[in-house]
């Protein structure tokens, strides 16, 4: 590698409510840091994207865990594959793992079996949750996720579609998406 590079965290955690804290405790000294607050389940990430464009050959992407960086075994394998082509360090804090593009069988076996394990313990839990929900649906208690709006709320969107308003401006406005907008209106249509 050209010369000693930056150490750049690279930050994942589901929800707006979660805490990074957490990952970045084990990181050392990091010279920036990229934080996605969004699910793993692709690389479609805004801060992964950013990181990704950001890093360059000498610099060591530095992430908690491989499941902190992607959720399935082909998209953790094919970042690492390519940011160490591109002279770029790849290290997992947890797993105490760091690829370089120098890595022997051994390692790239280490890579796809964690990965894998990572996704198959995503899947359980998936599997587990369906289970769940199955089962307090045939009891009568799931009640599912709760509504966006007050039935007040969902009227005055109705109306307010119905005179000609903006569908994206609306959806703004009640601080919904717009595929909730719509999800609204087909319950009114009894689709």
């Amino acid at each position: 590698m050209a010369s000693k590079g930056q150490r750049i965290g690279y930050v994942r955690v589901s929800s707006y409510d979660q805490n990074e804290g957490r990952q970045l405790e084990h990181m050392g000294d990091l010279d920036r840091v990229f934080i996605d607050k969004a699910s793993g389940k692709n690389t479609n990430r805004p801060q992964l994207q950013e990181l990704l464009n950001y890093a360059r050959e000498g610099d060591t992407i530095v992430v908690h865990s491989m499941d902190r960086l992607a959720r399935n075994t082909d998209d953790l394998r094919q970042i690492v594959k390519i940011q160490t082509a591109r002279g770029i360090c790849v290290q997992f804090i947890k797993e105490s793992l760091t690829f370089t593009g120098d890595e022997s069988p051994m390692a790239n076996l280490m890579l796809s079996v964690l990965g894998g394990v990572a996704q198959f313990e995503r899947d359980l839990i998936r599997e587990r949750q369906q289970e769940g929900i199955a089962l307090a649906k045939k009891r009568g208690v799931y009640k599912g996720r709760k509504k966006s709006l007050s039935p007040e709320k969902s009227e005055e969107l109705r109306l307010r579609v119905a005179a000609g308003e903006k569908k994206l401006p609306l959806a703004r406005e009640f601080g919904i998406s717009r595929d909730t907008v719509y999800a609204y209106l087909k319950q009114e249509n009894g689709s």
